[in-house]
């Protein structure tokens, strides 16, 4: 009879994991249906759990990277986002000043209404700003100290700091 729980259980798991999608679930029912097969062999519950316990743990420390790396990108990777979650990260262009209660930038050709992030930050129009989070229709903003060519933004290099 133990063998049919592991085995439901693991069934279980496996549905779940394909509404979730998330190559976690289905790694307890890769150890869930390693359980049922000890249970099939005769293993006392302790062992059975330990088998359990054991398969799962390595799947997803092992198994489950290389999956992910091999399946491209997932829900919650940078490559999917939408919607105001794909604008964080984003660089911004400031067109009217941004303080903590206040501000106008560019993104991707859009307006933004915006915020510092950093209450003690402001920044002037035509600098450059990094998009740190949005808040409904508000984005707060921050300096991104480097340039992509290693400098500063007055021009300075990153060892004379």
């Amino acid at each position: 009879m133990e063998p049919l729980l592991w085995i439901v259980l693991g069934t279980v798991l496996a549905v779940a994991e394909i509404f979730t999608t998330t190559l976690f679930v289905g790694m307890f029912a890769v150890g869930a249906f390693a359980a049922a097969g000890a249970a099939a062999l005769g293993a006392p519950l302790g062992v059975q759990a330990l088998v359990f316990a054991a398969v799962s743990a390595l799947t997803v420390a092992f198994v489950r990277p290389s999956l992910r790396r091999r399946l491209g990108p997932t829900a919650d990777s940078d490559e999917t986002r939408f919607g105001t979650a794909a604008l964080e990260g984003a660089e911004a262009l400031v067109l009217e000043r941004v303080d903590v209660d206040h501000g106008m930038i560019k993104i991707d050709g859009e307006l933004w209404s915006a915020r510092s992030y950093d209450a003690t930050q402001a920044f002037e129009p035509g600098e450059r700003v990094r998009v740190i989070q949005v808040r409904g229709a508000t984005a707060l903003v921050w300096r991104d100290d480097f340039s992509s060519s290693g400098e500063l933004p007055g021009g300075l290099p990153e060892t004379k700091r």
